[in-house]
């Protein structure tokens, strides 16, 4: 009979082939706030290139200021879940903003945008529907639809053609209800989905579209509203699901945005939303305040996109293997897991911060370093990363 010492020899054993395979994900420890420069335990000053801290707003003085006022007005956490005693009127406010902000009828904040998507499927879809999603979904989409009875189909990624098979497929498993879920942004390759090509084709079908917009809020589109925007479908889609931890000041918090019946279903009866506590007051005056930021002008997410293109275009000038978009997240493929570890760590001793990704948050053999850009980040910052990145390629035979 198995023991409990058999319990964790044998976890002892996974955590051994996890790291012979390469797959070993080590935490670097951060001493300092997030920027465009960060210290880390041993190296002062290194430039961060792997933040979700796309418009800069982590660290933003106003958005700090606002953090802090809401501290002393409002406490520092309201001990409960939203139905009980844990519902603020900044609550609320900040509901009714990021609903102008994304164009739906109404929002409900969750702890988390994995929550967010968590919470969604099984309270709207039942066995008698279907969700078609797309087969590069982040983690929290595929989670989300495990838990719902949904029949379930899955398309290949961005490919329209695939997406309407599979939406005959589900008429043809007679499902009432059909909703068609994607990221408005793939985190691991910047691919901003084909949302009007999906709209039409949804409506085709009479299917619902939902969009996740965790790498897209803020900076995408020309007022940076998000994919949506990007792709002319703005005020178009059905369920809009996001993050407040990313380009929307990047503390924590999720949402989801849709249609004012849906939001009033997922408040009787999404799970993580009744059984979590409110979303910190801390953080709800925050992201008012980057609200705010981002309605007054567009100028971070156009120095964002200067960014973005320059970096981009400078890395394949120097011969690197990088995945073709218009996204500040940018792939550099490197395609073996140990090489992308090799180059990630040498490019810390040259005081560049970059994380390489491989199976399982990529496809085996797909390893990369995923470069993210920032509004914050300086010409010469990213002219001395790209001189580290010319030295490091080089040394390792990733470039001549």
């Amino acid at each position: 009979m198995a023991t409990t010492e058999s319990f964790y020899s044998t976890v002892r054993d996974e955590l051994d082939s996890i790291r012979i395979a390469g797959f070993y994900k080590s935490e670097r420890i951060i001493k300092t706030p997030q920027g465009s420069k960060i210290d880390t335990a041993d190296r002062s000053g290194v430039i961060n290139l792997c933040a979700n801290n796309y418009l800069g707003l982590s660290s933003h003085p106003k958005v700090l200021e606002a953090a802090r006022q809401a501290l002393s007005d409002r406490g520092f956490g309201l001990s409960s879940v939203r139905f009980i005693c844990g519902t603020q009127d900044a609550h609320k406010e900040l509901e009714h903003r990021l609903a102008a902000f994304l164009g739906t009828e109404d929002t409900i904040l969750y702890g988390s945008a994995f929550d967010a998507n968590g919470g969604l499927f099984e309270t709207i879809l039942s066995a008698e529907d279907a969700v078609i999603s797309d087969e590069l979904n982040h983690a929290s989409i595929i989670d989300g639809i495990r838990l719902s009875k949904a029949k379930r189909f899955r398309y290949k990624h961005n490919d329209m053609a695939d997406l309407r098979a599979q939406l005959e497929a589900a008429d043809a498993a007679g499902a009432r209800f059909k909703l068609v879920f994607t990221d408005g942004v793939f985190s691991m390759d910047g691919t901003i989905a084909r949302l009007d090509k999906i709209r039409a084709i949804s409506d085709e079908f009479g299917a619902l579209l939902g969009v996740d917009e965790c790498h897209a809020s803020g900076f995408l589109g020309e007022t940076g509203r998000g994919s949506h925007e990007f792709r002319g479908v703005f005020g178009q889609i059905d369920i809009i699901t996001g993050t407040l931890g990313k380009a929307l000041g990047g503390a924590s918090g999720g949402f989801t945005s849709a249609r004012k019946e849906v939001v009033e279903l997922l408040r009787q009866r999404s799970r993580p939303y009744l059984f979590s506590n409110a979303v910190a007051p801390s953080i709800v005056g925050a992201s008012l305040e980057v609200l705010n930021i981002l309605e007054g002008n567009t100028s971070l997410r156009d120095k964002l996109e200067a960014n973005a293109h320059f970096f981009r275009r400078s890395l394949e000038k120097l011969g690197f293997d990088v995945k073709p978009g218009d996204h500040p997240i940018i792939p550099v493929m490197v395609y073996d897991a140990n090489k992308a570890q090799e180059l990630s760590a040498r490019l810390l001793e040259l005081g560049v911060y970059v994380i390489g990704f491989f199976y399982p948050v990529v496809p085996k053999g797909q390893a990369r370093i995923r470069v993210q850009l920032s509004a914050a980040h300086s010409e010469q910052e990213l002219t001395d990363a790209l001189s580290a990145f010319e030295t490091a390629g080089k040394e390792l035979g990733i470039i001549r």
